[in-house]
């Protein structure tokens, strides 16, 4: 069955995708540059070409600096910095993107700028574009999500700090220097609330409420970004049993859980070969101690390395989706390893399709069984050469 003109289309872009050195750099850079840009502009716009002067009386005590300048201050100077975070991939940094471009979007939407309009269209695309590539964005490194959730903090207690300061006269008693201004911060961020500091007018009770909210979400989201990482690292350790997994090299990697992928593993591991088997989600009944195994998503290249896919003798995508078989042997050829690359078919249909993926191998014994059928009834003669050429259905003449 020849491929349709959408999937010959989409065979193109992903093979031009790889050639470029695509999985490096696409779409992360281009975000983080974006993002960058964007947080640039809103300081210019914001602040004026003024802005680095701004910054500098603000570090140093921020007198006579408006309160309205402080939230573009550090969504700008926020985007600059999350930046930082798309280009390592940081999940907590395109949470962090996401929110920034969304509050930078409301400020344009409800502020008086002389360039709302372009700004608004700019961030509402940034907002597009990082929930359209929100996979990209998986590495929860201890170090990093550490890093941004500091920074969250600090950008945090920087607004409440002067915030409370600027409006100072609006509290009870006033509150007249920084050091006060702390002090409200910190016991209104963490709702203790001793009531010895009180806000008089509408302005500072909507302060305060901003950051009691702001508080909760930034202190939460920055627990659970460092912990996270930390109990999933836990978790994965005793489901793929890190402590006691074989070397992975020069070994099968598996993939499946179908029977055709079962019997494979269970015939290699008979035979004395180092086997490694990667499952979507572990079964409910467990795996055996003996069973070297990684829980995730065949097709990610992390998975794979994690399994040992570039170092292996052979990886044996055999899922009951014939389109997911297909899309492991193209990410085993992004990992450019050694190991050769065997597809299943189940689907007669099927079988040009993962045939453009090009692997070293397919195997479709299931196509097999109604050929078999069919010549057994009508009496053809079978021989050993017919079905393993029927079954072993080799790419580019390569050895069996």
């Amino acid at each position: 069955m020849q491929p349709s003109p959408t999937q010959l289309l989409r065979n193109r872009i992903q093979q031009l995708h790889r050639r470029v050195g695509g999985p490096h750099w696409f779409p992360h850079v281009p975000l983080a540059i974006l993002l960058a840009l964007g947080g640039f502009w809103l300081l210019q716009v914001d602040l004026g070409r003024h802005w680095r002067p701004i910054l500098e009386r603000l570090l140093e005590g921020g007198s006579g600096l408006h309160p309205s300048l402080l939230p573009p201050l550090l969504i700008g100077i926020g985007m600059l910095i999350m930046a930082v975070g798309l280009l390592l991939r940081s999940r907590l940094a395109w949470t962090m993107a996401l929110l920034l471009a969304a509050l930078a979007a409301v400020s344009m939407l409800f502020g008086h700028h002389p360039h709302a309009h372009p700004l608004l269209a700019y961030f509402i695309l940034m907002v597009a574009l990082l929930a359209f590539a929100w996979r990209q964005f998986d590495r929860t490194s201890v170090t990093a999500s550490t890093l941004f959730a500091l920074t969250s903090v600090v950008m945090l207690i920087v607004y409440a700090t002067f915030g409370t300061y600027y409006l100072g006269a609006d509290f009870k008693p006033p509150v007249t220097d920084l050091v006060t201004a702390l002090y409200y911060a910190m016991v209104t961020m963490s709702t203790v609330g001793y009531g010895d500091i009180t806000p008089q007018t509408t302005e500072a009770r909507l302060f305060a409420v901003s950051v009691i909210v702001l508080g909760v979400a930034v202190f939460a989201t920055s627990l659970t970004a460092v912990i996270a990482p930390l109990v999933t690292r836990s978790l994965q350790r005793i489901v793929n049993r890190k402590g006691k997994r074989m070397q992975r090299e020069n070994h099968f990697v598996v993939i499946g859980d179908t029977p055709l992928a079962l019997n494979t593993w269970r015939e290699l591991v008979r035979r004395g070969h180092p086997v490694t088997r990667i499952l979507r989600q572990e079964p409910e009944a467990g795996l055996p101690e003996n069973v070297d195994a990684v829980i995730g998503d065949p097709s990610d290249g992390d998975v794979l390395r994690k399994a040992g896919a570039d170092k292996a003798q052979a990886v044996l995508a055999m899922m009951a989706d014939d389109s997911e078989n297909a899309f492991v042997v193209l990410a085993v050829r992004e990992l450019a390893g050694k190991a050769r690359t065997v597809a299943a078919v189940n689907d007669a249909h099927h079988l040009g399709r993962v045939n453009l993926a090009q692997p070293d191998v397919v195997i479709a014994p299931q196509i097999l069984g109604g050929e078999l059928a069919a010549m057994l009834l009508t009496g053809e003669p079978i021989s050993a050469d017919f079905v393993m050429r029927r079954v072993l259905q080799q790419h580019g003449g390569a050895n069996a």
